[in-house]
């Protein structure tokens, strides 16, 4: 059974959101991935936020861009905690998405990630669910040393080499 609801409201938003689920994967998370409308299907929408507890979701990510109604919709109806992935749009680079996510009524929050954050959106919502799995909290806490020895493996290169031939590499 999926714990994370991967949604989205176009197929061309599939690159950024294939971060999330592959970081999840990482992570040993199960999840689904589904494209949806709020606007252009509203009943298969509503049925999708209305069961998606009853599914066994705990968390939703939702991608969208320009007016973003996505996220919104789905923390409006879905219980449980939803993130927003305000994605990166030709006419206004994305800050439209991201201020439509950002700027929910009182009462209906979205945690929102920076433009194109599918990775962190997936980080996050693994965070999420980890406060009652200690199985899960151990693996991010890997993940996240990881990411530290990543850096200090890049730094000693540095170190050795010089900047200059660092960055011919």
């Amino acid at each position: 059974m999926a714990q994370v609801g991967i949604v989205m409201g176009s197929d061309s938003d599939l690159p950024v959101m294939a971060k999330a689920a592959d970081i999840l994967e990482e992570l040993g998370v199960s999840y689904e991935m589904t494209v949806i409308s709020a606007h252009r299907e509203p009943d298969v929408f509503f049925e999708y936020a209305k069961g998606a507890e009853a599914k066994g979701l705990k968390v939703i990510i939702a991608g969208a861009g320009k007016a973003a109604h996505l996220p919104g919709m789905c923390a409006a109806i879905f219980p449980l905690p939803v993130i927003g992935v305000p994605m990166k749009t030709s006419d206004l680079g994305g800050v439209d998405s991201l201020y439509s996510i950002v700027q929910m009524p009182s009462g209906i929050p979205v945690a929102t990630v920076a433009i194109n954050g599918g990775q962190n959106a997936g980080i996050l919502a693994a965070k999420i669910l980890a406060v009652s799995d200690g199985a899960l909290l151990e693996r991010l806490k890997k993940y996240s040393e990881s990411l530290k020895e990543g850096v200090q493996e890049k730094d000693a290169k540095l170190q050795e080499v010089g900047y200059k031939s660092y960055l011919k590499a």
